[in-house]
């Protein structure tokens, strides 16, 4: 046994121990007992059955009511109270909250940018040659950590310091922090991406920044931390939803992950692959995944005013995601000068992966399904949804794609890249578009002003990833396929990428166009907004005759 892998799998027991402890405190703190009542701790007196999507005009509203109609009386004992209490939650994460969702936004709008770069240099490779902050060596792994350190885990940060008060029903303790959290961590994207741009990298894929300017990284996520911790021991609540325990899992995990992978000079050569691509997936699976789903787990119930389908399974789901994803990374190195056993573990862990991601799609897709045709009136759900369905499309092809089969062809190919987009774009990001739609109202008391420009956003980016996806795909797999045959000259491989990688482009594009549209609405909505009106977006609570039961 390597010391690589011997380091990797005692990280990987001390992942399961903190698991281990979560789960006994759980049991010991009475988590699993209160069955289907516990779905329904995220929604006030008299909410379940009422819709609530802030970025719907009031016209589809009412639509969306009378499709949805109201299962059960509207109890009104306590819901003033409930109300202002969650008004006074949100006012109370306002800060931090518009500054790690605002500076993600930033950082979306760069990463496109530098995106839209490094697609264009694959098949216009004469395009820009004559600074060297503008190759492709360059451009491409900025635009992969601003992607990743600069939009995605901001924008999740975000999401996540709003949910907390919600969860915790609490006032949010220690805002000050994450706010301060959000400064720092905008300071070490900045140098991070300065420095890749000026040619100084710690060369591992997703790990690029200079160690030194990860400690900002590391002390800006700390900060945020703090609010969590703090409002956990003050909350009003006994039962954990199961959002809470996702983002208590992202807290555990993330540290963990991103200082480990980081120490210099721990491991070299052979070994120093094993710890990047343990964090490289685990930085997806445990990190991103989990604030994702909380989101998800959150949103998906709220707007259609149901508890999530099976409350049992979403725990299982949990804990089947903690159970297996930790070993999963090592099959991207199938084939490599890596112990055989080592990646068989790895490939057993990405197929056993299909139990924590059944339990997600059952839920989050059968919530919805009975109640589909919301996803007519509420642009909100359109996105969390369609992020739900890639998640579950996402994880299935990566299990799929960890068998050695499949992985002779896949590996080294255009098919990988579109694998990873369609779980870090497909699914992370979509969810936090429909999350930030809902929250930004709930923040600000200003509706969204142009209710066509979400319209908009959403199809730029639907239709954009379906061109960027599926030919990406199709062009990675023949690519594969004429590497592995040996009277092909290798040219060849690459040459039938071309017209693949245009039409990747093109997608990049209307990704990139509809990215402009969401930011750009989102600073008038933050800046100017606009006053209630009928024909404008709406947060308020629809009229009582609006809320009725469908008439049979």
């Amino acid at each position: 046994m390597t010391t690589a892998i011997a380091f990797l799998l005692a990280a990987t027991f001390l992942i399961s121990v903190g698991g281990l402890a979560l789960l006994i405190w759980a049991l010991a703190n009475d988590q699993f007992t209160m069955g289907p009542r516990a779905a329904r701790t995220i929604f006030g007196p008299g909410e379940v059955g009422r819709v609530e999507d802030p970025a719907t005009p009031q016209a589809a509203r009412r639509e969306m009511q009378r499709e949805r109609g109201a299962v059960e009386e509207p109890g009104r004992e306590g819901q003033q109270e409930e109300l202002e209490a969650r008004a006074q939650a949100d006012r109370s994460s306002r800060v931090p909250v518009v500054w790690w969702l605002s500076s993600s936004l930033v950082w979306l709008l760069v990463g496109s940018a530098l995106g839209m770069i490094a697609s264009l240099k694959l098949h216009i490779p004469e395009w820009l040659v004559g600074d060297a902050a503008l190759t492709f060596g360059r451009i491409r792994p900025a635009h992969l950590n601003v992607v990743a350190y600069g939009w995605a885990s901001m924008a999740g940060v975000g999401v996540g310091i709003w949910l907390i008060p919600r969860l915790f029903k609490v006032r949010l303790q220690g805002a000050t922090y994450a706010t301060r959290g959000a400064i720092i961590w905008n300071l070490g994207v900045l140098a991070g991406t300065a420095a890749l741009l000026a040619g100084y990298t710690d060369g591992m894929e997703w790990l690029e920044f200079p160690w030194p300017i990860d400690i900002a990284l590391v002390i800006g996520g700390a900060l945020a931390a703090v609010p969590l911790i703090l409002s956990l021991l003050e909350r009003r609540v006994q039962h954990l939803y199961v959002s809470s325990w996702y983002l208590l899992a992202a807290l555990i995990w993330f540290p963990m992950l991103f200082v480990t992978a980081n120490v210099p000079d721990l491991f070299n050569g052979v070994e120093q692959s094993m710890l990047n691509w343990w964090y490289a997936h685990n930085v997806l699976g445990l990190w991103m995944t989990p604030l994702g789903l909380a989101a998800a787990y959150y949103f998906i119930p709220k707007i259609v005013g149901t508890p999530i389908y099976s409350y049992s399974l979403s725990l299982i789901g949990f804990w089947a995601l903690a159970l297996f994803y930790s070993q999963v990374g090592l099959h991207h190195l199938i084939g490599g000068p890596v112990p055989t056993w080592a990646v068989t573990i790895s490939i057993v862990h990405s197929v056993m992966m299909v139990i924590p991601v059944l339990a997600v799609a059952i839920n989050h897709h059968m919530t919805v399904a009975r109640h589909w045709r919301l996803l007519v009136y509420s642009p909100t759900l359109r996105f969390v949804t369609l992020g739900a369905i890639a998640y579950t499309l996402s994880s299935v092809q990566g299990s799929l794609q960890s068998l050695r089969e499949v992985n002779t062809i896949t590996h080294f190919t255009h098919y990988t890249v579109a694998h990873a987009h369609l779980g870090l774009y497909g699914f992370y990001s979509l969810i936090m578009f429909g999350s930030i739609y809902f929250i930004l109202p709930r923040l600000t008391g200003r509706e969204w002003p142009y209710p066509r420009a979400i319209a908009a956003h959403f199809w730029l980016v639907f239709v954009g990833f379906g061109v960027y996806f599926i030919p990406l795909s199709i062009g990675g797999w023949l690519q594969g396929v004429a590497m592995l045959d040996a009277t092909r000259p290798f040219m060849e491989s690459v040459n039938l990428t071309k017209p693949y990688l245009f039409w990747r482009s093109v997608g990049g594009g209307l990704m990139t166009l509809g990215h402009i549209v969401f930011v750009v609405h989102a600073l008038v909505a933050l800046l100017r907004g606009r006053p209630v009106r009928e024909e404008a977006t709406l947060f308020r609570p629809l009229p009582a005759d609006a809320a009725g039961r469908t008439t049979s």
